[in-house]
């Protein structure tokens, strides 16, 4: 009973009786995202049973509403959908996953081992994608269009350029890490001196920043390297334009996993199952706008022809990133205040 009233707090109602699996996740997934479809297919395989989404912000902003839910007494969650590679040894760190049972998911015997992020066995990846930029073709001169990383901190792009917070974004996270990366520790500081006093704004989400993107409120958005072909298959256009900066982009794997604690264990395999079984992942490219993770999916012809795939792919062994992650933050922080 306090479990239920736990969700009718979070949700505003009160829950139907009956079977109920939570899940928490980010706003994109629900509100772009494939959840309707992947909704639909689990009621009909599961009837009597409720999927319930809850997804108010971004990834980062729900992982910690997880963590603070846990450490206060429990959570409605019984699975936590959209944990990026990034923040894998945070939350593992913090106990928030159960192990899963593979002979429960046969799904994951399409998944390509390199996918395959998290060897604890906690967390198994469902999409994949390049975080990267973004700019609108109608409103960004080409001569002002970045080619490298340290273009973005040319003058001219002053006030043209939208980011996210490593703090509460998974995409604004993964920028962090790939300027740690690409300018090294002894460098990467320097580049966000440089950069800071240009950008226009740094919001809590990508879906905030991408609403300002469209809204024309600037040509320059941190953002997915799938969004030209977002921009085509929407649209008809090829308006917004993807950067890859020299030749890179940053790999983020987005994961799934059965929360401790979930009294609804079962039903929480058969959901990490179904998400990536391929009728279920053929949909991801389309609503998502990522790449699935099952190799069996075939992707649209005009997604595969304009969702770029970088030349030099960035990454971070997670192991590492949970190592200097919160160091990296505290400095990144002082730069943001001046320090």
């Amino acid at each position: 009973m306090r479990r239920l009233w736990l969700l009718a707090l979070t949700m505003g109602f009160l829950p139907a009786l009956g079977a109920e699996l939570v899940v928490y996740t980010y706003d994109s997934f629900v509100s772009w995202g494939p959840a309707r479809q992947i909704e639909q297919a689990f009621e009909a395989a599961h009837p009597g049973v409720d999927l319930v989404w809850v997804a108010p912000g971004d990834s980062s902003e729900m992982l910690a509403r997880l963590l603070a839910e846990r450490q206060t007494g429990g959570t409605p969650a019984d699975v936590f959908l959209g944990i990026a590679d990034t923040e894998l040894a945070r939350a593992l760190d913090r106990g928030v996953f159960q192990p899963y049972d593979p002979a429960l998911v046969p799904n994951l015997q399409h998944i390509p081992p390199e996918l395959m992020f998290d060897p604890t066995g906690h967390v198994i990846p469902f999409d994949h994608g390049y975080v990267t930029f973004v700019y609108d073709a109608e409103r960004l001169p080409e001569e002002l269009v970045p080619r490298t990383l340290e273009d973005l901190t040319r003058p001219e792009l002053a006030g043209k350029i939208i980011l996210e917070d490593p703090r509460t974004s998974s995409p604004g996270l993964s920028f962090l890490i790939w300027t740690v990366v690409h300018f090294g520790e002894e460098g990467w500081e320097g580049f966000w001196r440089r950069l800071l006093p240009g950008v226009l704004t740094i919001t809590k989400g990508w879906s905030e920043a991408y609403d300002m993107f469209l809204a024309e409120e600037a040509p320059l958005v941190l953002s997915y390297s799938t969004d030209t072909a977002y921009s085509w298959i929407e649209y008809g256009s090829l308006r917004y334009q993807v950067i890859t900066p020299d030749g890179e982009a940053y790999h983020q794997i987005e994961g799934m996993g059965i929360v401790a604690g979930s009294d609804q264990v079962e039903l929480a395999h058969a959901f990490l199952n179904l998400v990536i079984q391929r009728e279920i992942q053929e949909v991801f490219p389309t609503s998502q706008w990522r790449f699935p993770v099952n190799a069996l999916a075939q992707l649209p012809e005009d997604f595969a022809r304009y969702a770029v795939v970088p030349e030099r792919p960035v990454s971070l062994a997670p192991q590492l990133i949970g190592e200097r992650l919160e160091e990296w933050l505290n400095r990144w922080q002082r730069l943001l205040v001046g320090g």
